[in-house]
């Protein structure tokens, strides 16, 4: 095995490489109970102003009429689903765009296929690399006790979900005047 490893500088340089990515996995778990796995999704970015809880959950390709995001005891839930989707090249679509052809477009319709121009999974695809999360999601925020959940904001916009969660008016920091 070592004379294998020995006899090419790359495959030694491979292993060690491949040594780091595994002990990168083991040691990169998270250290508490309220830290979450790297590669969750969708990410966040959670601040807070003196009036508002600020949520930014970082969500591109979902389409917005599938989020779900709901407030129950003290704990923000955003859940959706994501497809997959490999987008058509230009040619491609117009090599296979059956609009132009009535017969073509009706068996289309009766095979399941999805809408001229419409970028689907091609059935040819055969994916061997996958980057992009897939299917459904869900994330589940602890909120601090001083939000209002009856004054919730919620818009997406460019892959952004923000969400904005007013603070109840008595826990807003206020100036106390000394005399």
């Amino acid at each position: 095995m070592y004379a294998s490893l020995l006899s090419s500088p790359g495959s030694l340089f491979a292993e060690f490489d491949r040594l780091q990515r595994e002990l990168q996995q083991v040691f990169s778990a998270p250290s508490s109970i309220r830290a979450v796995a790297r590669g969750a999704f969708p990410a966040v970015n959670i601040g807070m102003t003196p009036s508002s809880v600020e949520v930014y959950a970082f969500a591109p390709g979902i389409d917005p009429s599938t989020l779900d995001v709901s407030v129950d005891r003290g704990l923000l839930t955003i859940a959706g689903r994501r497809g997959a989707r490999i987008e058509r090249t230009g040619q491609e679509a117009a090599q296979s765009d059956p609009s132009a052809d009535p017969q073509a477009n009706q068996q289309a319709g009766q095979q399941g296929h999805s809408a001229p121009g419409a970028s689907s999974l091609r059935d040819d695809t055969n994916v061997y690399v996958r980057e992009r999360f897939d299917g459904s999601f869900r994330r589940v925020i602890s909120l601090p006790e001083d939000v209002d959940t009856a004054r919730i904001e919620a818009t997406y916009r460019d892959g952004l979900l923000r969400i904005s969660i007013a603070r109840q008016e008595a826990a807003q920091p206020r100036r106390i005047t000394v005399n």
